[in-house]
């Protein structure tokens, strides 16, 4: 009979890897050979999605600027340009959610912004 001498390292290893693997779809989450290739995916998945995630969110509250500044009669470029003229340092998530949560405030940026371009 051959003795085991790293079953209780192999089993640790094993589970470790099951856990991660925990809410897969089929049998990638409770096969070890399918569960690696899964697992390894899916941390390469991870890792690119959490540079593209700064992206679309810029994204996001770039088009919550837009659509706020069309309310108050103003295009994206141009309040932008108005409130770097005005020497306004509010960056866009803050201005994407004045947008969204306080448009009374946002109203008056955009008049700040209006000011500026029009000096």
């Amino acid at each position: 009979m051959v003795r085991i001498t790293n079953s209780v390292a192999a089993r640790r290893r094993t589970k470790k890897l099951l856990k991660r693997c925990k809410g897969f779809y089929g049998d990638r989450k409770n096969h070890l050979k399918l569960s690696k290739d899964a697992l390894m995916s899916a941390l390469a998945f991870n890792y690119k999605h959490r540079k593209l995630r700064k992206r679309d969110f810029r994204s996001l509250w770039i088009t919550r600027i837009g659509v706020g500044a069309k309310i108050n009669g103003l295009s994206y470029s141009k309040l932008i340009n108005g409130l770097l003229k005005a020497g306004c340092s509010l960056n866009r998530k803050v201005l994407a959610e004045l947008a969204i949560r306080d448009p009374g405030t946002f109203t008056a940026i955009v008049g700040t912004a209006k000011q500026a371009l029009a000096a």
